[in-house]
């Protein structure tokens, strides 16, 4: 049964982290009707959920941003032109209904009906990785992700990791805490060169060839037992901060028909993948030479939604004009109407 008229979006765009809120906007602007679903109660992606406070220094026009004031900013601009917005929603597949027509499959409702989807839905459930050892203390002085700088003001801190969010992490909190100091199990640090010359200019502690090997405390964390060259050292700490990297749930692409690797969606230069009119972007999608930034999505998420734009009418132009056109009037859709308000989990 074909979906009423006004059921039928041009574009569904699963995930709202930045490069789903950005193809959001971006649709808006080509005068799409378009659904954003998440299946968080809130916009942000890996983000929201692991580094809120983090600076983010690889995003132009920023010489650094908070991954929060990234986030706000986009879903600001994502509402420009008034999508309709779903978060609590979990997307379960994708079923053509017909050569130019989708169901976006939602659990506990009926499905999204649409011209074409964009997957940006990242690499999947992303959680941290957890502790071998004092991972009992969790939530009592043992972290994985900061969202608050200033509740570990005046406090030692040891960060467990090696990588760019280990030193992350350090850098923001060194200037409210009374000590930080880095411990990593290997000689070599994996995170940029640059982080490191910054956190031994800023007073950071860096203990390398050195793993916890317990973490002790009354009601809360006080100090953590460190293993170096076969000897043992306790390093105060009210805080433990565990940046061991992520791990992430398989994704459900091959399942929905699409071809993959290592889990990814395979697309081509338009951003398409192996289903006509199913497009992926940022790290739900791969391509040889696809580099994983931020910055990439965005560039990714104007590709997908130009390219969607003229699948669903081949007329269109693919190149819709610059922002800063002076003649660019305010895009509608293409019967001649303002793209349709939005509905929720924000409003429907």
């Amino acid at each position: 049964m074909a979906p009423a008229a006004g059921d039928l979006r041009d574009v569904v765009v699963i995930g709202a982290g930045p490069a789903g809120l950005f193809a959001t906007y971006y649709a808006g602007f080509r005068g799409l009707a378009v659904t954003l679903v998440d299946a968080q109660s809130e916009a942000g992606g890996q983000i929201t959920a692991l580094y809120p406070g983090k600076l983010i220094h690889d995003v132009a026009g920023f010489p650094a941003v908070s991954g929060s004031a990234l986030v706000a900013g986009l879903l600001e601009q994502a509402k420009e032109y008034s999508p309709r917005l779903l978060f609590d929603t979990d997307v379960t597949g994708i079923s053509p209904c017909d050569d130019r027509t989708f169901d976006v499959l939602v659990k506990d409702r009926g499905p999204l009906h649409a011209k074409t989807v964009v997957l940006a839905t990242g690499v999947g459930g992303i959680h941290p990785r957890t502790l071998d050892v004092g991972h009992e203390w969790y939530g009592r002085g043992l972290v994985y992700v900061v969202t608050d700088t200033a509740a570990h003001a005046g406090h030692d801190v040891v960060v467990i990791g090696g990588g760019d969010s280990a030193l992350d992490w350090a850098l923001q909190l060194r200037p409210v805490a009374r000590s930080v100091t880095i411990v990593h199990r290997r000689r070599a640090f994996r995170a940029h060169p640059a982080l490191l010359d910054t956190a031994v200019r800023e007073g950071v502690s860096l203990v390398t060839d050195a793993e916890i090997v317990a973490v002790d405390g009354d009601h809360r964390v006080r100090s953590v037992t460190i293993q170096r060259d076969g000897l043992t050292t306790d390093i105060p700490a009210d805080t433990v901060v565990g940046a061991l990297g992520l791990h992430s749930a398989p994704t459900p692409f091959a399942q929905w028909g699409l071809d993959i690797d290592h889990r990814k969606a395979l697309v081509d230069s338009r951003m398409q993948t192996s289903l006509s009119g199913v497009f992926a972007i940022g790290d739900a999608s791969t391509y040889p030479g696809k580099v994983s930034l931020i910055a990439t999505g965005f560039g990714e998420a104007a590709t997908a939604i130009n390219n969607a734009a003229v699948h669903i009418d081949p007329e269109l132009s693919l190149m819709p004009g610059h922002s800063t056109d002076e003649e660019l009037a305010p895009p509608t859709t293409r019967t001649g109407q303002v793209p349709l308000v939005s509905s929720r989990a924000e409003g429907a």
